[in-house]
C-alpha cells in the first residue's frame, strides 16, 4: 500500500514539476571606436520566459538603432548600434522587465582590450560601468552556482550518489571523481575539442538518474569508492554543463578564467547541497526511517528521471 501511495505521489509530482532551465539573459557590448564612441550590441533574451522581454535602457547621451531581431537556440537576439556623445564608462546601464527567474549578464568589451562584466536582476536593475577596471570574470561563479542549484537533474544525481556510498571518505572520493570528470568534459566542450548533440546529452543525463534510482531501490551500497560510476557519469554531466554555458556564450577575452569561475560556482553549489542531504540521511538512520526514505528517494528520483527521458526524447521531434 505504501509503495502504491509513493507511486501515485510521484506520478502527480512529475506532471507538475519542471526543472528551471539555466537561461540567463546576456547583453554583449563591443566598442568599435573609442574616439567616435561607437558600439555594437547584442541583446540575448530567453524567449520561453514568462512575461514580456527584458528592455535595455542605455545612457541618455547614446542614440540606439535596432538592426535585426532573430531566434537562435533558446534566445531571441536583437542587434543594436550605439552612437554616444562620450564613453559609456562611468555611466549606468539599466535592464528592466526582467522576470523573477531571469538574471542578465552584461559584458562590455572595450577597444583597448579591457572588459567589464556584471549581473543585474529584477531587484537590482542597473549596473555602473567603472571608469577603470581590473577584470576578473567573477560573475561566472554566480552563473555556475545558479545552474547547479536550479538544475534538478544534477541535484538528483548527487542525491543518488550519497544514498549509494558508505562512509564519509568514500563519499568525498566519489564526489571528487565526479568533479574531475565533469571539469574535463566542460573544458573540452567549451573549446570545441569534443562536440555532441545537446539534446542527446540531456537524455543520457536523465538515464544516469534512472540508473541510480534502480541502484537505490535495490539497496545497493558501495563500500569501496565507485570511481568508474562517478567518473563515467560525471563526463556526461560535464557536457550538460558545457551546453548551458555555450548557450549564453563567453563573450570576453578571458575564456579560461570564465570557465574556471563557472566551474568553481558549480562546485560551491555542490558543497552547499551535500551537507543538507547528509543531515537528512543521518537523521533517517538515527530515527529508524532510513528504509522508508530509501523507498521514497528511489521512486522520486526514478520517476523524475524517467519523466525527463521521455519528455526530452519527445522534444527531439519538435
Amino acid at each position: 500500500m505504501i509503495k502504491k501511495l509513493y507511486l501515485v505521489l510521484f506520478l502527480f509530482t512529475i506532471t507538475h514539476v519542471n526543472a528551471h532551465e539555466f537561461n540567463p539573459a546576456h547583453l554583449v557590448i563591443n566598442e568599435l571606436n573609442d574616439e567616435l564612441n561607437t558600439y555594437e550590441a547584442t541583446w540575448m533574451y530567453p524567449y520561453k520566459n514568462i512575461g514580456t522581454r527584458g528592455e535595455v535602457i542605455f545612457p541618455d547621451f547614446c542614440s540606439v538603432e535596432s538592426k535585426d531581431l532573430y531566434y537562435q537556440g533558446k534566445y531571441i537576439n536583437e542587434e543594436l548600434d550605439l552612437t554616444c556623445s562620450s564613453t559609456i564608462k562611468g555611466s549606468l546601464i539599466e535592464i528592466t522587465k526582467l522576470s523573477v527567474l531571469t538574471d542578465a549578464l552584461v559584458t562590455i568589451n572595450f577597444s583597448n582590450d579591457e572588459t567589464f562584466e556584471g549581473l543585474v536582476n529584477n531587484k537590482n536593475t542597473s549596473i555602473l560601468v567603472p571608469n577603470k577596471n581590473e577584470y576578473l570574470p567573477t560573475s561566472y561563479i554566480y552563473l555556475g552556482f545558479d545552474h547547479l542549484l536550479n538544475g534538478l537533474d544534477h541535484i538528483l544525481f548527487v542525491v543518488g550518489l550519497m544514498f549509494l556510498v558508505v562512509g564519509t571518505i568514500n563519499l568525498i572520493k566519489t564526489i571528487t571523481a565526479f568533479t574531475i570528470a565533469h571539469s574535463i568534459t566542460l573544458g573540452l566542450s567549451v573549446f570545441n575539442i569534443i562536440k555532441l548533440p545537446q539534446a542527446t546529452i540531456e537524455i543520457m543525463i536523465a538515464l544516469t538518474i534512472v540508473y541510480l534510482a534502480a541502484e537505490i531501490k535495490n539497496s545497493k551500497k558501495y563500500e569501496f569508492t565507485p570511481w568508474n560510476l562517478a567518473f563515467g557519469f560525471g563526463l556526461l554531466h560535464g557536457l550538460g554543463f558545457a551546453g548551458a554555458l555555450s548557450d549564453i556564450g563567453i563573450e570576453n577575452n578571458e575564456i579560461l578564467l570564465s570557465l574556471l569561475f563557472f566551474n568553481i560556482g558549480i562546485e560551491i553549489g555542490q558543497l552547499v547541497l551535500i551537507p543538507f542531504i547528509w543531515i537528512f540521511i543521518f537523521i533517517a538512520n538515527n530515527y529508524n526511517f532510513y528504509k522508508k526514505s530509501v523507498v521514497f528517494s528511489s521512486y522520486f528520483v526514478g520517476s523524475m528521471g524517467a519523466y525527463w527521458v521521455i519528455s526530452r526524447f519527445i522534444n527531439l521531434f519538435y
